[in-house]
């Protein structure tokens, strides 16, 4: 007699559990990838609300500008003592500005002495030089601050942003570049209104002159005037503004 061997395979029923598990998975990866976007959006609009809210803290107390305050002031003021042991009282080096009442045009100098000032008077955490007075000066050691993607962020007057006309020096919270796209969208369209050429947040310049201000080329699709997600590019870079 012949005998018949049988073969042995999965059920549809048993390949249909497979892909409803396999679907499963991929769905929690893609909702966990969301999760931890949506974290580092909220990441940088909470460390731009403390800094906003250290600045203008700073003004109320001492009556004068972070970062513009010119050092025998600070020194005064803030103590000395707890000033960068760096700077030196009698004005050598300089932790401080001119004192005109506002933050210099894209000053290197006010915007490193903004984040010594800021610390040493206890409205931010960290400690920093205060001293720098070119793009490579900001952008070494411990000047300022850094985003959670380790961009420096800067707070300064600045017109180094996108503008459908002619931009106008406006006070600027730059977010520190090497910053996702998709990010950047998701961050805009919680706090704005989404188009990186308008509103209180916007893309910053690819023609900055500085890598401080600079950004990819590819971070907005200047045709349709989008985040351009479909780029993927990695480092973007944005400001909020804070007047």
């Amino acid at each position: 007699m012949n005998q018949i061997r049988k073969q042995s395979g999965f059920t549809l029923v048993e390949i249909a559990i497979v892909l409803v598990i396999i679907s499963l998975l991929l769905v929690g990866v893609l909702k966990g990838q969301e999760l931890i976007n949506s974290a580092r959006a909220r990441n940088l609009a909470a460390q731009n609300s403390d800094i906003q809210a250290a600045y203008f803290g700073f003004i109320d107390r001492y009556r004068q500008v972070p970062g513009d305050m010119k050092p025998a002031d600070a020194c005064n003021a803030i103590g000395a003592g707890n000033l960068p042991a760096t700077a030196n009282c009698s004005g050598t080096p300089a932790v401080g500005g001119n004192g005109d009442g506002t933050l210099n045009t894209d000053s290197y100098a006010e915007g490193a002495a903004l984040w010594a000032h800021l610390a040493a008077s206890g409205f931010i955490k960290g400690s920093y030089t205060g001293i720098a007075t070119n793009d490579a000066d900001y952008l070494a050691g411990t000047v300022a601050p850094m985003n959670v993607f380790n961009g420096r962020i800067m707070l300064v007057r600045t017109s180094k942003y996108y503008d459908a006309g002619t931009a106008s020096v406006r006070l600027a919270y730059v977010f520190g570049g090497q910053i996702p796209v998709n990010i950047l969208r998701e961050l805009d369209v919680k706090v704005d209104d989404g188009n990186p050429r308008t509103g209180i947040l916007r893309h910053s310049s690819i023609a900055g002159g500085s890598t401080v201000f600079d950004s990819t080329a590819t971070c907005v699709d200047t045709t349709n005037i989008i985040w351009s997600i479909d780029a993927n590019a990695q480092n973007c870079n944005a400001m909020y503004f804070y007047y």
